[in-house]
């Protein structure tokens, strides 16, 4: 179980460099292809598919590249069995701050994102 901890956290984390650094090719490494972007938006649920997202990645400025501060945390990694996981990770893009719910599943043998579910709050 702790080789499928250490491949889920280093998932996580080229997940948040990819977010971090606007590279759509890393998102593409742990974003299973039929994975999509779940949030309440104004009290309705949106559903975001991952091309959607990644096109929106590519079309604006990488937070790395405009200089803002990076702030990564893996809160928890939960692995609810053999293959299944949920990670959760606050990150930002300042005045926004993310709390994401990442829902891994292992398919043939690689942890990859099914499923992202996350709310958005603005700083000051």
């Amino acid at each position: 179980m702790n080789d499928d901890i250490k491949a889920i956290e280093a998932a996580t984390w080229t997940y948040l460099d990819g977010l971090y650094e606007g590279d759509v090719e890393k998102l593409g490494q742990v974003f299973h292809p039929t994975s999509a972007l779940t949030q309440s938006l104004d009290g309705e649920l949106k559903i975001v598919p991952r091309e959607d997202w990644f096109n929106a990645v590519r079309n604006r400025p990488a937070p790395k590249a405009t200089g803002l501060e990076r702030g990564d945390h893996i809160l928890a990694i939960d692995l609810v069995g053999p293959g299944m996981a949920l990670v959760k990770v606050k990150c930002q893009m300042p005045p926004r701050y993310f709390t994401d719910l990442l829902s891994f599943l292992k398919v043939e043998g690689k942890w990859v994102i099914a499923q992202k579910v996350f709310m958005t709050e603005m700083g000051r």
